[in-house]
């Protein structure tokens, strides 16, 4: 057995880290599901849970992005998946904060622009998670 000094910092995301990027995933899987159902009833109210849904979601990513913006810092080496998960989180942030911004629009507006959004910003955020919750590592034998 080996004893170094320090053992290899692991990033994997701690209790509350991984309430909120899953959280995250959560609000915007809500916002996408009820574009869907606004797109196939065309009933306003749809798109203004899913303006909320939207909303929530960025506050989550936010505080989820601090906590990955704390683990790259505190991480050995500064690359990798590390970063990756920080990057895709942050676009999905920014292009949820579009989305926000396209259901702003009025009414059947947003279509259909404010799905595919949505859509896309869904799969980032399940892309982050899936790299969130994978064993990231910056040094040290696995």
């Amino acid at each position: 057995m080996t004893v170094t000094d320090h053992p290899p910092y692991r990033s994997v995301p701690g209790p509350l880290h991984g309430i909120l990027l899953g959280g995250t995933v959560a609000l915007f899987l809500g916002a996408l599901l009820n574009d869907i159902a606004y797109y196939n009833t065309q009933q306003i109210q749809w798109s203004n849970f899913a303006s909320w849904l939207i909303a929530g979601g960025l506050l989550f990513a936010g505080l989820t992005g601090l906590f990955a913006i704390a683990n790259l810092l505190r991480a050995e080496h500064k690359g990798g998946r590390a970063l990756a998960y920080l990057l895709v989180l942050l676009a999905a942030w920014l292009l949820g904060l579009l989305n926000a911004f396209e259901h702003a629009k009025d009414a059947w507006a947003i279509m259909p622009l404010g799905l595919i959004l949505s859509v896309i910003v869904t799969l980032l955020t399940v892309v982050a998670a899936w790299t969130g919750f994978t064993n990231l590592r910056s040094g040290g034998a696995r």
